[in-house]
């Protein structure tokens, strides 16, 4: 078994003694030579180390990373600026809407304020077209009363023994003036025996008596006269009192 053991120990080295030949008679005889090999070694690590010393700036795998992360953060930066965009450019739309539906309803709102201006405005036109219609005669009739007035008087305090005839031509003169002015509307206001009214009578006196209500008118100093529903002027009258 021994015998074996070397016999195959010797089979596996013997192919070793001519590959260390050749390599032995390959190399220069010199010492020196034979030992470069084994400088270069500790040369490599040497670079290596040397590359390792290097600031992180200076080498290329560094600004490489370098240039990595701040595309990928650039990227990200620009991603969340464009959902950052499209989150406040989302409610753009309903934004619109309801600034337009705003204007809309404004608008709306502004037209229905200008015509119902416009129709208040043609009733006001059309209300004063009537009372100037209505009225147009105003002045003249208050000028013609102080000539109703003196008619009145001259009838009243006629003399004894006038004549008949001229004295009904003069009551028809007065009538027929009345009845001009009651054609546009002027009509006398009742005044004697009436309760007294402060928009119709203009109480100049007052009278003690039983006969009569508390303020009552008693008497008549001067006619006055109203057309349709407006005073030209108020009657002058005497009002009763109760007695002290």
């Amino acid at each position: 078994m021994a015998t074996k053991r070397r016999t195959d120990h010797e089979s596996t080295r013997e192919p070793d003694a001519p590959a260390v030949q050749a390599a032995s008679a390959d190399q220069p005889a010199s010492g020196g030579k034979q030992d470069e090999p084994r400088t270069k070694e500790p040369a490599a690590e040497a670079g290596a180390a040397d590359e390792q010393a290097k600031p992180e700036a200076e080498r290329p795998d560094a600004a490489a990373e370098k240039a990595a992360e701040k595309g990928a953060a650039e990227e990200a930066e620009a991603r969340q600026t464009e959902a950052a965009a499209e989150k406040a450019a989302a409610p753009v739309p309903e934004r619109k809407t309801d600034e337009l539906a705003s204007q809309l309803e404004e608008a709306n709102g502004r037209h229905l304020r200008l015509a119902a201006d416009f129709e208040n405005y043609k009733k006001r036109i059309r209300q004063e077209q009537l009372d100037t219609m209505k009225y147009a005669a105003a002045t003249v009739a208050e000028r013609l009363l102080p000539v109703l007035d003196d008619a009145d008087r001259a009838i009243s305090h006629a003399p004894e023994g006038v004549d008949e005839s001229w004295l009904k031509g003069v009551r028809l003169t007065f009538q027929k003036l009345e009845e001009v002015l009651g054609s546009v509307g002027v009509e006398r206001i009742e005044a004697l025996g009436a309760p007294f009214d402060p928009k119709q009578h203009e109480a100049v006196a007052s009278e003690e008596t039983a006969k009569h209500p508390e303020d009552t008118v008693v008497a008549e100093l001067r006619a006055g006269y109203r057309m349709h529903d407006r005073v030209l002027r108020p009657a002058l009258v005497k009002v009763a009192r109760p007695p002290a």
